[in-house]
């Protein structure tokens, strides 16, 4: 008889907030599966933040831009982070990478060949003739399980909604 079943013979469950922690290799496979993300920027005194699309590119992310706040942000001293997440719907997981690093233009002549052949095309019209690479300095990950909303519903939802109708 094993001491590892809980009541009436279950075996114990992860608690439903745990939180796994991705190793380095899942981080990238998830950046790789999805190509949208949001680009964390500093701007004269405050953070701001840019939707991106992006492909990965031997170890760093590339994206394309064109003159402006992002650029010049981006490509300043200052480190960028970006964020890409995803859902399961059906097996009820998140999961969410964050790449922490500095980027760079793109200007070396061979390098910009290299990364058009990414076939990397902005979502917005206009023209976006400048290519940005981040290299990371750090990159992490976790998956989670999606709570159920009956387990984050408080009195409050109904108080709020409520006083809207």
């Amino acid at each position: 008889m094993s001491t590892d079943a809980g009541p009436a013979g279950r075996q114990p469950q992860e608690p439903p907030h745990a939180v796994e922690n991705l190793d380095h290799h899942e981080c990238w496979r998830l950046l790789r599966s999805v190509s949208v993300g949001r680009l964390a920027v500093w701007v004269d005194d405050h953070p701001d933040i840019f939707p991106i699309n992006y492909k990965v590119d031997h170890g760093t992310l590339v994206f394309r831009t064109a003159e402006g706040t992002k650029l010049q942000a981006a490509t300043g001293d200052t480190p960028v982070a970006v964020e890409t997440d995803g859902v399961d719907a059906e097996a009820g997981v998140a999961w969410s990478v964050v790449v922490k690093g500095q980027a760079a233009a793109v200007q070396n002549p061979e390098e910009v060949l290299d990364t058009v052949g990414l076939l990397l095309f902005p979502w917005q019209a206009g023209k976006k003739e400048h290519f940005v690479r981040i290299t990371p300095d750090t990159v992490t990950g976790r998956r989670f399980k999606v709570a159920a909303p009956a387990t984050w519903w408080t009195p409050l939802d109904d108080a709020t909604r409520s006083g809207l109708e």
